[in-house]
């Protein structure tokens, strides 16, 4: 019997995947455990559409992503904060604080959880590099510009 999984199944396919089984393990445990579907023409065609619908909005959001990539990539972001004598910061500079300032200064609106940057956050004055996960592989880099009040 052939079906499709609706979800991933240890040791015979991912979600998506045509397979064929025998059909005891289908009726007994796949079906009624709602990890798959019995492969029919009309769900081969529903599921067709729903591949062809997901990598077209996959595409779009690749795009979208490129687009951001090169806008934001290289920019500089200056953030002020009051710093001790010995350069160090009196509390630390996180990744929130990074997407105001990417907001205020060069107006990209970005999720604070999409920044990363080496050590989690900064504590001391300098430059350093930031990392922006815009999807999947796609990540841009800026440079974070701390600098005491």
């Amino acid at each position: 019997m052939e079906i499709i999984l609706l979800q991933d199944v240890t040791n015979l396919g991912y979600k998506d995947d045509i397979v064929k089984v025998k059909n005891g393990y289908a009726n007994n445990y796949l079906l009624p455990q709602g990890m798959a579907i019995i492969a029919t023409p009309s769900n081969r065609k529903v599921l067709a559409e729903n591949l062809r619908q997901r990598a077209r909005k996959e595409e779009k959001f690749r795009n979208e992503a490129l687009t951001m990539q090169a806008a934001v990539n290289e920019k500089t972001v200056h953030l002020t904060a009051k710093v001790g004598e010995n350069g160090h910061l009196f509390g630390s500079i996180t990744a929130e604080q990074i997407a105001e300032a990417l907001k205020e200064q060069h107006n990209y609106d970005i999720d604070r959880k999409k920044i990363v940057v080496d050590g989690a956050k900064l504590k001391e004055v300098g430059t350093f590099p930031a990392t922006i996960n815009l999807y999947k592989e796609i990540k841009a880099q800026i440079n974070v510009e701390v600098v005491a009040e």
